[in-house]
């Protein structure tokens, strides 16, 4: 059973290292329409259908949200913080491209995500030592793959990198967006309490993941506006020739996007028996993205121009973090 859990959890978070791709289809928007667009399904239509799951026949979420009004807002605030994470990660993948650039946020939220999730909710047993050993394991993967993009920015030094790269200012922008972002599983744990007796396992944090994900587009949408009325971009929503075309892909990306989250729950569910595991699922989910957006940034070619050596210090990097997601099973 916990190895179903475990591919559930792989499953999501190829989803969600994918959910970037489609955006590149997205034709005549600039950034923050886009961004706004895919945001809605990511973040509020696709939550809400997995949140609404999560409610037996005869109940509501309103009723339930209502049940503890300081546990949902204590969410919604983490979600909102998270919700600036999610801002400066888009920048991360601009100066650092998908790959370089999701493995340094990600890494920096699995970790502080595992770790202060249980502290800041009075769960600190929960941190065994297997835990830790596993957060530890995955921050050495991360600096492997670090020391890789540092590597990948000499061999580009003649101006052949893919992208607008700048590895001082995107490794900045990268570990904020990742101590940010980690405020989505300390959301998690705030609202795990915000579910209705007997439901499933697989299905129960499903509600709180709304709660966080409404609190995170809240933030978005309001930069994402304030930037159309500076950059003059309100006019993008009215192109209806490429409205369909953008729309498509933006309900893909959310799709693809929730995805790591509803395999998360999911995945859970299948751990109840393994406490550590259920604790370190977080972090094995983000280290299972950094493991995919590699793979993507690789067929991006965003790694193009790369020494052998380079690559192989990546898939180095790469390996280790798929060995730490089975680490606490291990031990």
């Amino acid at each position: 059973m916990i190895y179903i859990g475990l591919i559930i959890i792989a499953i999501g978070a190829f989803c969600q290292s994918s959910s970037y791709v489609p955006i590149n289809k997205v034709k005549d928007w600039s950034w923050e329409s886009y961004w706004l667009v895919q945001g809605l399904f990511a973040w509020i239509v696709f939550p809400l259908i997995g949140a609404m799951l999560a409610v037996p026949e005869g109940h509501s979420l309103t009723e339930l949200f209502a049940s503890d009004p300081k546990a949902t807002l204590m969410t919604m605030m983490y979600g909102a913080l998270w919700g600036v994470g999610g801002l400066t990660f888009g920048l991360s993948m601009r100066y650092l491209g998908v790959a370089l650039g999701q493995s340094i946020s990600l890494g920096t939220c699995a970790a502080l995500g595992t770790i202060l999730a249980p502290l800041f909710t009075g769960h600190a047993a929960d941190l065994t030592t297997a835990v830790i050993i596993g957060v530890v394991v995955t921050l050495i993967g991360i600096a492997v793959i670090g020391i890789a993009g540092m590597m990948r920015q000499r061999d580009n030094a003649e101006g052949k990198a893919p992208i607008k790269y700048n590895f001082g200012k995107g490794i900045t922008v990268a570990v904020l967006a990742g101590f940010m972002s980690a405020c989505f599983n300390i959301g998690l744990a705030q609202g795990a309490d915000l579910q209705f007796d007997g439901v499933s396992p697989m299905l129960a944090s499903l509600p709180a993941t709304l709660l966080v994900t409404l609190g995170g587009f809240l933030t978005n949408l309001c930069y994402c506006l304030y930037q159309n009325r500076r950059n003059h971009t309100f006019g993008d929503y009215k192109k209806g020739n490429v409205w369909l075309n953008n729309l498509l892909f933006c309900v893909l990306a959310g799709a693809l996007w929730y995805s790591q989250f509803f395999g998360l729950a999911i995945g859970k569910g299948f751990l109840t028996d393994s406490p550590t595991l259920t604790t370190f699922a977080f972090c094995i989910l983000m280290a299972l993205n950094i493991v995919f957006s590699n793979v993507w940034g690789i067929i991006l070619k965003e790694w193009k121009g790369s020494k052998s050596k380079t690559i192989a210090v990546l898939i180095a990097g790469l390996i280790i973090l798929i060995i730490s997601s089975f680490i606490p099973q291990l031990i």
